[in-house]
């Protein structure tokens, strides 16, 4: 299977079984009913960023579902924790891009953002065998970077929570979906 589409979520879950918080994380990212399937990093050539709830929409419950997922958990009270997905894509329809996951203690949202990003951006360069440096290629004004001659656009989904105060599991986590 090449997948054509792609969308990106993220969920929270608290409780007091390390498990169920994971299950209610999946179940605020609107993927809970699905059987997850990690994989690595490449988004195919041609494949569409489409919105979440159409995305969401379009699962049945019980199939393989493919993804790459970013996933972190704490029960300490208030440690900050995160889960984070970056895609870098060539403007160039026909090429292909690269998903980097990420997840950290005590990084906030926008750090995690522009950490996957950068990173993404990275690994497209390196799978490319472009020189790449993210601080030098960033083109502030146009939001892109430029990697020998080529625009990349980047994003991210970032989930952050700080642990229950009464030390329930919490689980974040941020995936990139995948549909035929």
């Amino acid at each position: 299977m090449v997948p054509r589409k792609v969308f990106f979520t993220k969920g929270v879950g608290k409780h007091k079984h390390e498990l169920q918080s994971f299950e209610l994380a999946l179940r605020s990212a609107g993927i809970e009913k699905c059987n997850l399937v990690n994989v690595s990093s490449i988004i195919p050539p041609n494949c569409k960023i489409i919105p979440k709830n159409i995305g969401v929409s379009q699962l049945k419950p019980g199939e393989i579902t493919y993804c790459v997922m970013s996933r972190n958990k704490t029960n300490e009270p208030n440690r900050l924790v995160g889960a984070a997905i970056g895609v870098a894509i060539p403007k160039e329809k026909n090429s292909y891009g690269y998903i980097s996951e990420h997840h950290s203690f005590g990084e906030v949202s926008k750090k995690l953002g522009d950490h996957v990003e950068d990173l993404a951006a990275t690994m497209l360069a390196m799978t490319l065998g472009l020189d790449f440096d993210p601080d030098k290629a960033w083109d502030e004004r146009k939001q892109e970077y430029k990697m020998s001659g080529r625009f990349v656009r980047t994003q991210s989904i970032v989930q952050t929570a700080r642990g229950d105060k009464n030390g329930l599991w919490t689980t974040v986590i941020a995936a990139a979906v995948f549909l035929p």
